[in-house]
């Protein structure tokens, strides 16, 4: 019997596939993915996927033609990108939400074309390709530094060591900058050892530097600009805000 073959898309990544080694499928800058189907409405619905958290991450796998891809060495915002393609595969364009307007608290129902998400516009001049690394310096500290833009494997070790930490240290403060920048980092001052790295992040990164990291870091991340004008029904009050993505974005409201 021949292989059913599955309506697909050519989905493009916002990073043009420019950080992946040349042996990763992720290099060449695009990725299939077919339309979803009843079969992929039951991981979405599997409670015990969305229990565990990785619902979204079983849901992408699945809709990935070709399974040589590795998920985890994804960056965060080319897996953005699929998750967008995924909705517009599985439920159409629009993308119905509820904003509470930040002047007057009026509740607002809106509706955003997922299609016209643009990715943001990212210089790759002066970077080596197939090569995820930074080279930087501290504005404040003048520190030189080199980091890394975030893949889906760091983002689950971060969850993870964030889980740890708050079990063992109740009712103190949550470390997630602190934890973040340990993940992103991976020299200072020309060293490299992750104990001497970590021990800068804990007692020396200065707050103003840590801030300009984090801008900085957010301005050359390739991802979707998830941006879009909102325009409060009662007042009129406008601001530039971001599409929030609620469980309504992929789980559907009708169930049979």
């Amino acid at each position: 019997m021949a292989e059913t073959k599955y309506p697909s898309e050519i989905i493009s990544l916002p990073s043009k596939g420019f950080f992946y080694p040349e042996d990763n499928p992720l290099a060449s800058g695009e990725v299939e993915m077919m339309y979803m189907n009843a079969s992929h409405e039951d991981i979405l619905t599997s409670q015990n996927l969305i229990r565990r958290g990785v619902v979204i991450d079983k849901l992408l796998k699945s809709l990935v033609v070709d399974k040589s891809i590795n998920l985890d060495s994804m960056l965060i915002g080319d897996k953005n990108a699929l998750m967008v393609a995924a909705r517009v595969l599985g439920y159409g364009k629009a993308y119905d939400f509820e904003l509470d307007c930040p002047a007057c608290a009026e509740h607002n129902k809106d509706t955003v074309d997922l299609t016209t998400l643009e990715e943001k516009k990212i210089n790759f001049d002066g970077l080596e390709k197939g090569v995820n690394e930074y080279s930087w310096t501290l504005p404040n500290s003048k520190i030189p530094i080199k980091f890394k833009l975030l893949t889906q494997s760091d983002e689950r070790d971060i969850d993870a060591e964030l889980k740890a930490l708050k079990k063992l240290s109740k009712g103190q403060a949550e470390k997630e900058v602190t934890t973040r920048l340990k993940k992103v980092l991976i020299e200072v001052d020309g060293k490299t050892e992750r104990a001497v790295i970590n021990k800068f992040v804990d007692t020396t990164f200065l707050a103003v530097d840590s801030l300009a990291l984090r801008e900085y870091l957010k301005s050359i991340t390739p991802d979707i600009d998830m941006s879009y004008n909102f325009e409060c029904s009662l007042c009129a009050y406008e601001e530039e805000v971001a599409v929030p993505m609620t469980v309504r974005f992929f789980w559907p409201s009708t169930r049979v």
